[in-house]
């Protein structure tokens, strides 16, 4: 388990986040299409994956916004933002706000990426809502970075998170 806080209230995540070094955990997320699709279909593109309790709180919707701005700028870069949202919400949110350079994806119907990654809150008021991290996985689904944002309402190290793409 990991310890993080919520406005400096301790809580804890269910596990530890993926290995430096290691190939990051399979998953299966739902597009917001309502479409399913797995880590095996970026293969060949670097990815960040930014994971956060909910697009509707605003360390969330800032994280969005900041990586749709900065994914413009990678090359063969896909940023993935993924939450607890229902689809409807992520399409609506990245819609509203003229978002298209990031791909929002739902692990609303099961535990499986937020278990497998180490995220699931276990305690408090975002218990079982993922946590703050941000992972960089190379071309071939290797980790090479990760980050455990230590307190839920404080946005990622963005400037170090791009060092690793």
């Amino acid at each position: 388990m990991a310890q993080i806080t919520l406005d400096g209230t301790p809580t804890t995540t269910n596990g530890e986040l993926p290995e430096v070094g290691k190939t990051a955990p399979d998953f299966t997320l739902t597009k917001t299409d309502l479409s399913d699709i797995s880590l095996q279909d970026y293969r060949g593109s670097r990815l960040i994956l930014n994971i956060f309790p909910s697009v509707g709180t605003g360390v969330c919707s800032a994280s969005v916004r900041r990586f749709n701005k900065e994914a413009s700028k990678l090359e063969n870069t896909k940023v993935i933002c993924i939450s607890k949202d229902l689809p409807f919400a992520l399409s609506g949110f990245c819609g509203a706000e003229g978002l298209h350079d990031v791909e929002t994806l739902s692990d609303y119907k099961n535990n499986e990426f937020g278990s497998n990654y180490g995220v699931r809150i276990e305690s408090g008021i975002f218990q079982g809502l993922h946590a703050r991290a941000v992972l960089v996985l190379d071309e071939e689904g290797k980790v090479i970075y990760t980050q455990l944002v230590p307190d839920i309402g404080r946005e990622p190290d963005y400037a170090e998170v791009l060092k690793h793409v």
